[in-house]
């Protein structure tokens, strides 16, 4: 039994290409801006898919260890990224008041200004993830009462906020926004660490996904003119529905193929990056937006030596791409030993 239970614990690589690929996707929309990147890779979606299949692992033991242990592993990292965050914002002249308790625990999106805005708005991930966590003893024990029926409920939270009730324009309404987008990934998570995906026959799968995708889709490019965008980031409806589709298709493909993804002796470096990138996945997503902003002063640097104004591309957005993933490099370096103290192990440079 304690084999058996060894076994299941161990890093699903399956899981960590996914989350690997869906940092890149996030670092790359923030770079380019590209309205189409959530339609080729829903990152969100596919993160919240993931982590709700290893909360539902992790809850296997007691709810309130894992509880603190998930907050553990989240707040130290988002402290440390905060006193630099907050510190520059005061600097800057930004004076908060008793809502900078959501820079202690973010259970709502803490409070900033326009100057450090690029920075802190990407929080909501956090939020929205900490709020997750703290629900699922309770959305696990629901789910299992009825997984399917209860899985299928869980995108009408979404529809009810977009045509039935208009949350509050706050704090409270956009963490309901958030929720209500990503339950129905969170709790496929749980359904795929349950088995409830792999005993489906692909006709009780597959058609449900691809119709959440063409609603999805059709919502997102229908919808143009009211959003200004299908970028699926400002359309929570269809990013619900194209996510719930996508997510279900990844996770059906694993348990019905079999998928494993061994690391190959040829593909050294290229594994070694995947476990670095699950290993630092907070900070790498923490310290993303602040390495691209300051990627632009430093590349207006190089403009003042001839030999780079003639020799590179200064003016390229895949340069300033480039220099951030160097930054974010660095980033790595200097504070992803927070994710090890938060975890409780031996601080190191890189995992």
């Amino acid at each position: 039994m304690g084999a058996a239970l060894a076994a299941s614990d161990r890093r699903d690589r399956y899981f960590d290409v996914l989350r690997a690929v869906a940092l890149v996707r996030v670092v790359a929309y923030h770079a380019f801006g590209w309205a189409w990147a959530g339609l080729v890779f829903p990152s969100m979606g596919v993160m919240f898919g993931l982590a709700g299949t290893l909360m539902a692992r992790s809850l296997r033991r007691p709810a309130l260890t894992v509880l603190r242990s998930r907050v553990r592993r989240l707040l130290p990292p988002f402290w440390f990224w905060g006193v630099f965050v907050v510190g520059a914002m005061l600097v800057h002249g930004w004076m908060p008041g008793r809502q900078i308790l959501y820079w202690i625990v973010p259970l709502g999106d803490p409070p900033g200004d326009a100057w450090g805005e690029q920075a802190w708005e990407i929080v909501w991930y956090l939020r929205t993830y900490l709020w997750f966590v703290l629900l699922s003893p309770l959305l696990l024990r629901i789910f299992r009462l009825a997984p399917l029926t209860v899985l299928s409920a869980s995108l009408t939270p979404v529809l009810v906020l977009r045509f039935a009730w208009q949350p509050p324009d706050d704090r409270l309404g956009a963490a309901l926004w958030d929720l209500a987008t990503f339950l129905f990934c969170w709790l496929l998570g749980f359904a795929h660490h349950d088995g409830v995906l792999a005993r489906l026959k692909p006709a009780a799968v597959v058609p449900p996904a691809l119709a959440a995708l063409a609603c999805g889709g059709w919502y997102a490019l229908a919808h143009q003119a009211e959003y200004g965008t299908y970028d699926l980031d400002e359309n929570p409806l269809a990013q619900a529905f194209w996510s719930a589709g996508f997510v279900t298709l990844l996770l059906y493909a694993k348990d019905r193929f079999h998928i494993t993804m061994p690391a190959p002796a040829r593909h050294r470096l290229l594994d070694r990056l995947v476990t670095v990138f699950n290993a630092r996945a907070v900070t790498i997503y923490l310290w993303h937006e602040i390495a691209l902003v300051l990627a632009v002063p430093l590349i207006d640097v190089f403009w003042e030596v001839p030999a780079f104004e003639a020799h590179l591309p200064l003016d390229s957005q895949w340069f300033l791409f480039g220099v951030g993933w160097v930054l974010i490099a660095v980033f790595v370096l200097l504070c992803g030993w927070v994710e090890d103290v938060a975890a409780r192990r031996k601080p190191r440079l890189l995992p």
